[in-house]
């Protein structure tokens, strides 16, 4: 049966995300060149420039795949958790473990500011773990776990800590080790939002 133009271009740009996604984490965005890319995932360089306009295009696009993929790791984490305060606590862990994997180091912790900047990156963000932890503190706010007060600071105040947690283990020479040490520290700073 013949494939319709809808699932050749999904297949296409599957190919090209998949093969992007590989290329960015093993070589980092600045020494991948497109031709590579379009040879490596078996198209043409113009059959990539027919779904992506840049090479920051084919990047957003995989940086987005990537946080979207670290997104429902935390929510994994956070569901399979007994109640709401220990889902706040296995979505941080799951979101800190994240950081560790060198492909998500690459292209979410180190490229991913540099080449969609600042302000893109962190709209990617709050679409996938930010929205997470958002969602988790108004439910225990809703609870009475944590004291009655705006969510909006709360998140964005261990959101940004989380942040920075994760660029400093995806530029640690131990990270085994600062994950560790991030993890015992991580509890008590929590818990100090409690109710």
């Amino acid at each position: 049966m013949a494939r319709t133009k809808q699932q050749q271009r999904e297949e296409t740009i599957q190919a090209l995300s998949a093969t992007a996604r590989r290329l960015f984490a093993e070589h980092g965005y600045g020494n991948v060149g497109l031709e590579t890319i379009a040879q490596t995932a078996g198209v043409s360089k113009g059959a990539l420039y027919h779904h992506f306009t840049s090479k920051a295009d084919l990047f957003r696009h995989v940086l987005a795949d990537v946080q979207h993929d670290v997104g429902e790791q935390v929510a994994q984490a956070a569901d399979a958790a007994q109640d709401a305060w220990q889902g706040l606590l296995a979505g941080c862990r799951a979101f800190l473990t994240a950081a560790t994997d060198p492909e998500v180091q690459r292209i979410m912790l180190v490229d991913g500011p540099a080449v969609v900047g600042w302000q893109d990156w962190r709209a990617l963000d709050k679409e996938s773990s930010a929205q997470h932890l958002a969602e988790a503190l108004t439910a225990l706010v809703s609870e009475g776990v944590l004291a009655d007060r705006p969510v909006e600071p709360m998140a964005r105040l261990l959101s940004g800590a989380m942040n920075e947690a994760a660029v400093w283990l995806a530029h640690s020479p131990d990270p085994a080790a600062d994950l560790a040490a991030t993890m015992d520290a991580l509890a008590p700073m929590v818990e100090s939002l409690r109710n």
